[in-house]
Order: C-alpha cells, then structure tokens, then sequence
C-alpha cells in the first residue's frame, strides 16, 4: 500500500493532522505531508474533505495465484469437532462472497466416512491424509504437512479453530509461509474491492474490537473461536472432490512421537457441549450462591457456568468459566444470574440462542443482550424458579 497527496486539492484544513493517532502528519507549505511514523491506518483518508489523501491498496505479488478457502477439520479418536462444522459453515459463507471453492483438510487415521460428513456439511473438496502416524496429534508434523499442502494447492484463505490443538500447530504454519495470523477471531467478513479478510477479534483485554487486515502476504490466515459461528445447513448425499494425501510419497516424518494418550476426568464440566447453561457472577457475593444455582442448573438438566470475576474470588472453579480468558459457548438457553455484563464476558456466551439476565441493577450491560430481563435479587428470583420447576 501507498499514501499520495494532491497537494492542488488540499486546503491545509488541518483535519488529517488532528486525526492522525501517530503524530504522522503536519502541514508543510500550505499542503499536508507525511512523515516516517505514518503506518498507513488510513484515518487520514477517511476524515479529509477534498479527497486529496488517498492510500492505494494493492494486494500485491504475493496474492497472485493463490484461490480458495480452506478449514481445518479438526477431529479427534476419528471424531470431528463441533468447531469443524462451524467453520464450514462460514467458510461456505466466505467462499462463495469470493466465488471459490471451499476445502476441507483431515488429517488422521481411520477416518472412514468423515469425508461424506463434510462434504454434506459444504465442503467442495476434502484434502485427506489418512496415515497411521497422524493418529495422535503432533504440532511438527501436522504443521509441516499442512504448510507443504498450502504451497502447492495456494489457497487465499486459511481457517482453523481456536482450540488447544489449532492454538499449538496453527502458528508454526503461518510461520513456515511467511504470513500473518490473526488468533481467536470473533467475526469474518470479505472487503469486496480488494477480496481482503476482514478479521476481527477483541483486543486490550476485550475492551474494544480490531478489524485485522493481511494485504501483502497469503494465505490470510486466522483462528476461530469455537462455538462463535454457527454451523451451516447440513444436505446428505451432497457430493464432492475428495483428494488424498500420500503421506509416506511426501516424505513427512515427524520429530516428535505420541507414546500415549491419557483423558483427564478430573473435571466433568462440559459447558461446550451443553444445551442450558446457568451461570453467576459476582452479584451472588459468596459461593453459596453457586450451591443454589447448581440446584436451578440440576432441575433445567444444564450445566453451571462463572464469570471470571466469580472465579477470581474463588467461589467455583476455572473449568466453569464463561468468557474470553475461559469457554467460549453457544447453548439453547443462557442464564446470567448477578452478571454485570463485561464485554470479556459477553465475548463467550452472547451467541447463545436465548438469553435470560436476573440482575438488581436495571443499568447493568447484561440487559443490552438479554433476551429476557429480570431485575431483582437473584437470592428471590432463583428459589422461585425452582420451586416452579419442581412444581
């Protein structure tokens, strides 16, 4: 990208000079002129009243050839992760903005009929590696063979979910195609005049939200949260192009070796999974407040949730937390009992379907996305929903 001035059209009205959040630009001989600080923001193009500022986008050399969205299909013991299906869901979204097709990557071993599986969810293509050693997840050798894929199929677009497994490999790719990642995205979206990415994610520990631009490098690459997107209707018998790997012919080994997978059942809170979820916050003052919410949670037949202030205080712990620094969910039906409302924790739960907020503050931001309000003591609201329910 390149920033010109016509310097006949400027009036040196100095609203660019104002605007400019770097300091970049000043007025020199009656025109306005930019200096080393300028990163190209464009702030300066937006406010200026003549049209003298403008800042060529070029997608440059190294968008050239690339096409195509693909997803990174998570699964695990031959299982395919939710996150799988709600990034097809947007990436079909996305792919037919740019007129492409959309790939699905699967890698594992044993994964008997998870193509049609993808294929039905819409997925035109399924690039599968089914070999032995990608049975158990390793970050060297999934990242080197899907980096090895990326440069010879060139896509424009890569996606995958946020989750531990995304979060391990996803970067070292990004770094083996010497191109950007934007992680734990919340929203995406296409710039149609120059089919740019438009990522974006909360930033300044979710106080505000960035829309990320990659213009120079391919693919743009960027992580999802899981349970942010919904997933897209599902046709059986839909068809497609299945591609297999040859692992072995590529020449792919791995460094590292996994000599055994063990399940933590320490914690059985699956807030992911849930269908109700009735969390709290600090409004409930102690953790006895979460005994009586496990009580209305048992009788919905949902799970208990937390805000992080409520986790912080020790009250309940981590695995029940709600929000950007804990599980990001998207149940039928959601709860907020003594929640404020904090934008770090709207982030993880505000796709829930239906929202109900029980808060004695009427001013409290949880009412802004709350599909239901009651404003009043939760210690008078909670016992009487279930003394309801058990009625």
């Amino acid at each position: 990208m390149s920033l010109t001035i016509d310097t006949e059209l400027c009036t040196a009205c100095e609203a660019c000079v104002d605007t400019c959040p770097f300091g970049a630009v000043e007025i020199v001989d009656q025109a306005a002129r930019v200096n080393e600080k300028c990163n190209l923001c464009g702030a300066c193009e937006e406010v200026c009243p003549t049209g003298a500022i403008r800042i060529e986008r070029k997608t440059g050399p190294a968008a050239e050839g690339h096409r195509g969205v693909w997803v990174f299909a998570e699964q695990r013991r031959g299982r395919l992760a939710g996150v799988a299906f709600e990034l097809l869901g947007e990436g079909r979204r996305l792919a037919d903005r740019l007129g492409v097709p959309l790939a699905a990557i699967l890698f594992g071993y044993g994964l008997d009929g998870r193509a049609a599986d993808l294929f039905a969810a819409g997925a035109d293509q399924v690039i599968l590696a089914d070999h032995p050693d990608l049975e158990g997840f390793t970050d060297d050798l999934y990242g080197g063979l899907l980096a090895g894929l990326a440069r010879e199929y060139r896509p424009e677009i890569m996606l995958c979910g946020a989750t531990s497994l995304g979060r391990s490999f996803f970067p070292k790719v990004a770094s083996a195609l010497n191109t950007g990642l934007t992680a734990d995205c919340t929203g995406l979206d296409i710039r149609d005049e120059d089919r740019l990415l438009l990522q974006t994610r909360p930033a300044f520990g979710g106080n505000i939200m960035a829309t990320i631009l990659c213009p120079a490098h391919r693919p743009q690459m960027a992580t999802v949260r899981p349970k942010v997107m919904k997933p897209g209707p599902v046709v059986e018998g839909r068809s497609g192009e299945l591609i297999q790997v040859d692992l072995e012919a590529r020449g792919i080994a791995g460094r590292t070796r996994l000599l055994e997978s063990v399940e933590d059942l320490t914690e059985k809170v699956n807030l992911a999974e849930a269908d109700v979820i009735v969390s709290g916050g600090r409004g409930l003052a102690s953790a006895k407040g979460f005994e009586l919410l496990g009580q209305l949670a048992e009788r919905l037949g949902g799970a208990l949730g937390a805000s992080r202030g409520a986790v912080d205080a020790g009250w309940i712990s981590y695995p029940h937390q709600v929000g950007q620094t804990g599980r990001t969910v998207s149940p039928k039906l959601y709860l907020a009992c003594g929640i404020s409302g904090a934008v770090q924790h709207l982030v993880g739960m505000q796709s829930s379907d239906v929202i109900v907020a029980i808060n004695n503050d009427p001013g409290a931001p949880i009412f802004d996305v709350a599909d239901y309000g009651l404003v009043g003591d939760v210690y008078e609201i909670v016992p009487a929903l279930i003394r309801r329910l058990q009625g």
